[in-house]
């Protein structure tokens, strides 16, 4: 660290049998800061996993650059700061890392010193690491990582009191704060200031001990200071109408903080900030704070791993990040067939169909953030005019804009773009921001398509394995429904099925497949399959040799079905079940009944299993109604109770003046109306009627 001149260190070693890397040395900053980062495994979306996987040295050069590669971290330390990881390794094993940070203001490349001074120094460790283990006392990560911190010169009792007197001499009030944040030194006349005795703040940290600074942009001020190692500022109001400014002059052992009133509005200039940050810092007073925002987008982040597709997690994004940032339109847009689709928009109206179908070579910026992988961002019409004459076609729909690209594992997914409703000023803070959310939506929205994927891939294997078209059989009305579950829940294995035996026979059957995937669904498809090469036979036989088959397979899947063989000279019925809820029936004379069969054990368990038959009437104008346990269950209710109610409405609506397709429909929508359903339904309606 002295030879770089890097503020903060970081080494981390690997303990035996464990392929992450552990923080065992830390230096510069409080272990807190680290935490988050205290294992890195192989794979962790973070510069040093990078390192160790690549065997190379990892430069971020800034704030931007590491919000753009490393989405996740950047969005937590949105400060100026550069960094360099680095792996510890011998003759092809690696013993640990080197995490280094310097602050903001770093030049974009490492020097040449520098860099031979990273290289010299994991070159001396790693040996120090493998001569260790070959002596049979390895260096090991303790419990705790070990806190190194700079030397320095004890003064003596008359240079301690002249410091002292020094401090007190300073315009306003003075203290000091460790890499922790607590208070170690105070004077009086800061105590003064903020109200309170100087016994009271003494090791306790400001925004804990003071309610009225417990407010997330006072800690931001400060985390930014610690990183960055660059003076940060801030003004507050200390109620009832005492506004103070704070100064905070970092170092490698703390900060010490310069407290002055402030002006009646509230604002002062800051003299030990550059004229960049006083303007950055100034303009956020104007918009959300930068730490309301990473309130908001580290919630986005949370809300990301639970969106299921791509609408989901446009949906997520559009409802935080308008509030976060302000941000008065939004557009996703993804990278397909050689063209930009929009996956969703807010705020957006016609307009964003000028983004839709754009092709991926034009040269508009949506698609050349796509193309370069490097955010744009313009501040007013006329500098995206000046770059991009054609986009000022965007209409109404904002007077500032920034695109990001949306990169997952160093591809691109497709682009981002946010409208504001007037010019202003993109300061890099708020730029580093912008480009880590980038990151975390590319991330689910790639996770996101991959899951529309296959949810259409698994529907479309059902569809296709479901009856397109049951046979006309004549003297039978029939009507089927299938309604998949809600989106989140995948497919499920719900059939049902049709087969004409003969002029005056037939066979129906329904069923459920345990699951809801692609396994469940075409589990579902050999099934019903084994079912139509059995029909015909006794229903017993043809449950018994499906569930034979089944248990060969060994699909680790267990199904329930019902079938049902159905003679209209004689008009009767044979039924066996195999764990599947009992069939409905609507008698002519208009009563309804729960039909009771004897039980089945499910298919797919015992091979030996034995499915007895039970026999129903059905005169003309009976009404069968098979389905499966999406219809009946909900939460809380008891699925006998739901079934007779079922009963009911076959009974109340199944009159022989309604088709069965509108009482396919009625059912159907007393479903969904009455509870939330999280089970894919099946309905099967059977009718006798007179042949004509």
């Amino acid at each position: 660290m002295r030879r770089t001149g890097a503020s903060i260190g970081m080494v981390y070693l690997r303990p035996p049998g464990d392929s992450a890397l552990r923080l065992s040395v830390l230096s510069g900053v409080s272990l807190e800061f680290a935490a988050p980062w205290m294992r890195v495994a192989p794979g962790d979306p973070v510069p040093l996993a990078d390192a160790v996987a690549g065997g190379r040295l990892v430069w971020i050069a800034d704030r931007e650059d590491m919000a753009r590669r490393y989405p996740r971290p950047g969005l937590v330390l949105p400060y100026p700061f550069s960094l360099a990881a680095s792996p510890l390794a011998t003759d092809g094993t690696t013993w640990g890392g080197l995490v280094l940070l310097w602050p903001g203001g770093h030049a974009s490349r490492l020097a040449g010193a520098e860099e031979d001074a990273v290289h010299e120094g994991c070159d001396r460790m790693a040996r120090v690491l493998a001569r260790a283990a070959g002596e049979g006392v390895p260096v090991l990560p303790g419990r705790q990582p070990r806190i190194v911190r700079p030397a320095r010169r004890t003064p003596g009792p008359v240079e301690a009191a002249a410091a002292v007197e020094f401090v007190r001499r300073l315009p306003g009030g003075s203290c000091a704060l460790d890499l922790n944040g607590r208070v170690t030194f105070l004077t009086e006349e800061a105590a003064d200031l903020l109200g309170v005795d100087a016994e009271e703040l003494a090791g306790a940290l400001p925004w804990e001990a003071l309610p009225w600074m417990d407010n997330p942009a006072v800690e931001d001020r400060y985390r930014a200071a610690v990183i960055s190692r660059r003076t940060t500022s801030f003004t507050t109001l200390r109620p009832p109408d005492h506004w103070l400014r704070f100064e905070l002059h970092p170092d490698a052992t703390g900060i010490s903080v310069r407290i002055t009133p402030a002006g009646p509005d509230g604002h002062t200039h800051d003299a030990g900030a550059t004229r960049e940050e006083e303007a950055e810092h100034t303009a956020q007073s104007a918009l959300p704070s930068r730490a309301t925002s990473l309130y908001h987008l580290m919630h986005l982040a949370a809300s990301l791993t639970e969106a299921a597709g791509v609408r989901d997690v446009v949906d997520q994004a559009a409802d935080q990040i308008t509030p976060a940032l302000g941000v008065h339109a939004l557009a996703v847009l993804t990278a397909e067939e050689g063209r930009l689709r929009v996956a969703g928009h807010r705020g957006y109206a016609d307009a964003v169909a000028r983004f839709d179908s754009a092709p991926l070579a034009s040269d508009t910026p949506a698609a050349r953030v796509l193309a370069t992988g490097t955010p744009l961002f313009y501040g007013s019409r006329e500098e995206l005019a000046d770059e991009f004459p054609a986009a000022v076609v965007l209409g109404s729909a904002g007077a500032a804009w920034a695109f990001l690209p949306l990169i997952a594992s160093g591809r691109p997914v497709g682009s981002l773009v946010l409208a504001y409703e007037r010019a202003r000023t993109f300061h890099p803070g708020e730029r580093a921001i912008l480009t880590s959310l980038a990151g975390l939506l590319a991330q689910a929205l790639d996770r996101a398509r991959l899951y529309d994927s296959k949810h259409e891939l698994a529907h479309r294997l059902q569809a296709g394995l479901l009856p397109h078209t049951l046979p006309h059989v004549p003297g039978l009305e029939v009507a089927a429904r299938y309604l998949p579950a809600g989106h989140a829940t995948g497919v499920g294995g719900d059939f049902y099925d049709l087969i004409r035996l003969s002029g005056t026979t037939a066979a129906a059957t329904i069923g459920d497949v345990q699951g809801h995937n692609v396994e469940a669904a075409a589990l579902m498809g050999q099934v019903r399959a084994a079912v139509h090469a059995s029909a015909g036979a006794p229903p017993g036989e043809v449950l018994a040799r499906t569930n034979r088959l089944l248990t060969d397979l060994d699909p680790g899947l267990f199904t329930s079905c019902l079938y049902a063989h159905i003679d209209l000279k004689h008009h009767r019925a044979l039924l066996a079940t195999a764990g599947h809820p009992p069939p409905v029936v609507r008698h002519p004379d208009g009563r309804g009944e729960v039909l009771d069969l004897p039980p089945g054990l499910l298919l797919g368990i015992d091979p030996a299993a034995d499915y007895p038959t039970a026999g129903v009437t059905l005169p003309i104008g009976t009404v069968l109604a098979l389905f499966t346990d999406g219809l009946v269950e909900a939460p809380g209710v008891d699925i006998d109770e739901a079934t007779a109610e079922l009963a009911r409405q076959v009974a109340w609506s199944g009159s022989a003046d309604a088709s069965l397709d509108e009482l396919a429909d009625t059912l159907i929508g007393h479903a969904r109306g009455s509870a939330p359903r999280h089970d894919d339904i099946a309905l099967l309606l059977l009718r006798t009627v007179a042949p004509v």
